[in-house]
């Protein structure tokens, strides 16, 4: 079964928001235009709690992008972003969501923060993503979303983890850090993940 997952396109990831990515909006009627190409279609969300530790806010003398330690975990310290409830958290209005079977909500432990569509970044809990995908026997995943370079990143790693064929659609993406996502692109090739334009589908 050939399935997109479409990964945190959310308001404060677009221009405008408070963890902007240059050109985010520009994706959306992309992935409106490709989800027809697909037999499941199911989305991811940044889903944080007020007092999120990822956030700068909650620590005292720390500043934005930070990097701290947070039970052993290497954190980077966020502006506050898709907090529960909040304008910034809601899906770009833009994009299509009728397709969209299922989405699986991340972030929402206030002590680990969750990149990843499937786990938090400890891996000590899981979203529910792979069984769902598993129990619908879908073994082909495309990803595309926000940001390229860091949520949609470990998503792939962790479907390539959890046994399926994991595909990043590039223009159908955008990263955080233009020269990380060059690295990151080399690294996913070399783990087994294709890397496509949404012309190939």
């Amino acid at each position: 079964m050939k399935t997109l997952v479409i990964v945190d396109v959310q308001n404060d990831f677009m221009p405008g928001g408070s963890l902007a990515i240059k050109n985010g909006h520009t994706i959306v009627p992309l992935i409106n235009s490709i989800q027809n190409k697909f037999d499941l279609v199911v989305a991811t969300q940044d889903w944080h709690p007020p007092t999120h530790a990822s956030f700068a806010s909650n620590h005292a003398n720390k500043k934005l992008f930070d990097t701290i330690k947070i039970n052993g975990l290497e954190q980077v310290l966020w502006p506050n972003h898709c907090v529960q409830g909040t304008f910034g958290a809601e899906f770009h209005s833009g994009l299509k969501t009728d397709k969209i079977a299922a989405v699986f909500r991340k972030g929402m432990n206030v002590e680990i923060d969750s990149y990843s569509g499937f786990y938090d970044n400890g891996h000590l809990k899981s979203t529910g993503l792979a069984g769902y995908l598993k129990e619908l026997r879908a073994k082909n995943l495309y990803f595309c979303g926000l940001a390229a370079d860091i949520c949609v990143y470990f998503s792939v790693l962790d479907a390539l983890k959890e046994g399926f064929s994991a595909t990043m659609i590039e223009d159908a993406s955008r990263p955080l850090s233009e020269p990380d996502f060059v690295e990151i692109k080399k690294e996913l090739i070399a783990k087994g993940a294709n890397i496509i334009s949404s012309s190939e589908l």
